[in-house]
């Protein structure tokens, strides 16, 4: 960006030091055109960064409702009918109260696995827009211990309804 802001100056020095008026003209409009290019790269930039704030506050808050095995404050993290696709199946929720009732027989069953807590170990923005959001990531699940149970990759697909970002879709390999 201030390699840009050096040639912007540059090409606005050049524009005054010219006397030909037509290409004076056309000095000038290419650096408004620049200049306009800029200010809607560093707004669309903005815009971003905040979407994937607000995205990876969902998938904390996904996380930390998880590990609490709270089935009400994990389902609040989601936009339904919400889908995982896991194991070659797809499941889906049409609503929050079957996310719910799902969720409290997972919670119920999952330390008989070993588990004790699960952790993101990476994610990365895939794709982003104003209203959708591809992120790639990589997850374990834990013993008490600390040992690790398995890790594996998965991918989310957000969605922002209504002025709320939501998981809309996972696919995982576990």
């Amino acid at each position: 960006m201030g390699a840009l802001l050096h040639i912007l100056e540059a090409i606005q020095l050049s524009a005054e030091s010219i006397t030909d008026t037509k290409m004076k003209s056309h000095i000038i409009g290419a650096f408004l055109i620049i200049t306009f290019w800029l200010s809607i790269s560093a707004a669309a930039q903005n815009d971003s960064s905040q979407a994937e704030e607000e995205v990876m506050g969902v998938l904390d808050a996904f996380m930390a409702s998880f590990n609490a095995s709270d089935p009400e404050a994990h389902t609040a993290t989601y936009h339904f009918p919400h889908f995982r696709l896991a194991q070659g199946n797809m499941a889906s929720w049409q609503t929050r109260e079957d996310a719910i009732n799902a969720h409290k027989l997972l919670f119920k069953h999952l330390p008989s696995t070993g588990w004790h807590k699960s952790e993101w170990i990476g994610r990365k923005f895939i794709s982003i827009s104003d209203s959708k959001v591809h992120v790639a990531t990589r997850f374990r699940r834990l013993r008490e211990d600390g040992s690790e149970i398995v890790a594996t990759e998965s991918l989310y697909v957000l969605t922002k309804v209504n002025g709320r970002w939501g998981i809309k879709l996972r696919s995982s390999y576990l």
